[in-house]
């Protein structure tokens, strides 16, 4: 598995939100959906039945990171929907390991993710129920945030905590990520990256999303 580039529609047209996914089809490997409650973080972007819509609309897999109370109920839905990774806050969680697993279930990649200021610990237990570790490098909620350098040691212990398990998992990272801060995260052990204004601040996103690929998979090297 290569150096994978989703892009997040937080700082996209939300009006036309199908059309601002096709901006990126074909260049993104995955389309990032910021589901928040204002409850979990202070914001509020869209919900289950606005994902499910766009979904029937579009053609590139969805990677939905629910920022949200209670993904116990929630998150089997997204997966059912027809979303192909589905990750939920450890924070959130009463049962973290049973969500990780009805998501799969439910025919989606599971995927756990961490605030900054929780430690990736808090994840060991999950290793064998989870297909991907989110590591946030700003405080969720608001897109544009600037990128938390602090993180990068959080991101390395994430790369060596899921190498040590016998099981393929993905490092993400969300928050900041761009042309400045995309090499560090991709040498810390990062290979899956959401990057949100850089994209679609952009008058090419597609353009911006290789250069970003190319970025991580230089750093990438040995």
């Amino acid at each position: 598995m290569g150096m994978q580039i989703s892009p997040s529609v937080l700082n996209a047209d939300l009006s036309s939100l199908a059309d601002e996914v096709r901006r990126v089809q074909g260049a993104a490997d995955w389309i990032h959906l910021d589901v928040m409650d204002n409850h979990f973080v202070p914001n509020l972007t869209f919900g289950l039945p606005v994902v499910a819509s766009l979904l029937s609309q579009i053609d590139i897999p969805a990677d939905c990171h629910l920022m949200i109370n209670d993904p116990d109920h929630w998150a089997p839905g997204f997966a059912e929907a027809g979303a192909g990774s589905v990750t939920f806050h450890v924070e959130a969680a009463r049962k973290p390991r049973m969500v990780a697993k009805d998501i799969r279930a439910a025919g989606a990649r599971s995927g756990v993710a961490v605030k900054p200021g929780t430690p990736i610990s808090q994840v060991k237990d999950l290793l064998p129920v989870i297909d991907m570790i989110l590591v946030m490098t700003v405080e969720p909620g608001f897109g544009g945030q600037s990128f938390m350098a602090d993180m990068l040691p959080k991101v390395r212990e994430a790369r060596r905590l899921a190498d040590s398990a016998d099981v393929d998992i993905w490092i993400q990272v969300d928050g900041g990520v761009g042309p400045d801060t995309i090499e560090q995260c991709a040498a810390a052990g990062a290979d899956v990256f959401v990057a949100g204004s850089a994209v679609y601040r952009s008058p090419d996103p597609g353009l911006v999303v290789e250069q970003l690929r190319a970025s991580a998979e230089n750093a990438a090297r040995p």
